[in-house]
């Protein structure tokens, strides 16, 4: 039950982008259109649960072992730019449409906070394990819980853009203006989840 919690917690009490505001710049940037919103969250899912293995391996067995700790952040962008390079050789190949409208938001994942971020915290352990020890599993779970967070809070507001290009919107409220305020009323939405997961530990005795 532990494992659900933390996936539920990562989704919906601890948004990546609605409530820890990490990953703003492709939530913002790649909205535009539901499909390219599914594309960018099917490359967080894949980079982000990658790279969470990667690095914690990296973390464990090779900057704690030799004492390298002050390398963590430029080892981990290059772990994350190496996984950022393959999604685009992939997606050249496999899909040159989506690739295209990715644009230059894919390579951006490289540098994207949210994929760092949520790195460094399995890797250091801080996150939100609810109650079991942090280890490769359940971080793996936090990570991939984590980009279905990510992607369920980009669609959601990829099709909710979609919907306003079809409303007449006051000039002065056009263009990021509406996108920002449409995001700060699903960020306070989302807050309505706040508690879900005491709750449920509550229920089942965690």
């Amino acid at each position: 039950m532990a494992y659900i919690l933390i996936f539920i917690t990562a989704i919906f009490v601890n948004n990546v982008v609605l409530s820890q505001f990490l990953g703003i710049c492709p939530f913002l940037g790649v909205s535009k259109k539901v499909q390219t919103a599914l594309g960018m969250s099917a490359a967080v899912v894949f980079v982000l649960t990658l790279a969470t293995v990667v690095t914690y391996l990296l973390q464990k067995y090779v900057l704690d072992a030799f004492d390298l700790g002050y390398l963590q952040t430029i080892a981990f962008i290059l772990v994350i730019a190496s996984l950022v390079q393959l999604v685009e050789i992939v997606l050249k190949k496999v899909s040159p449409a989506l690739y295209q409208a990715l644009g230059v938001f894919l390579p951006l994942i490289t540098t994207n906070c949210c994929i760092l971020g949520v790195a460094i915290l399995v890797a250091d352990g801080t996150y939100n394990a609810q109650g079991l020890e942090p280890n490769l599993l359940t971080g793996v779970i936090y990570a991939f819980s984590t980009a279905i967070g990510f992607g369920l809070a980009l669609i959601l507001f990829a099709a909710i853009r979609e919907q306003l290009a079809l409303v007449n919107i006051p000039k002065g409220m056009q263009g990021t203006s509406i996108a920002l305020i449409v995001a700060g009323l699903m960020a306070m939405a989302f807050m309505g989840f706040s508690g879900v997961d005491q709750g449920l530990a509550s229920l089942f005795g965690l």
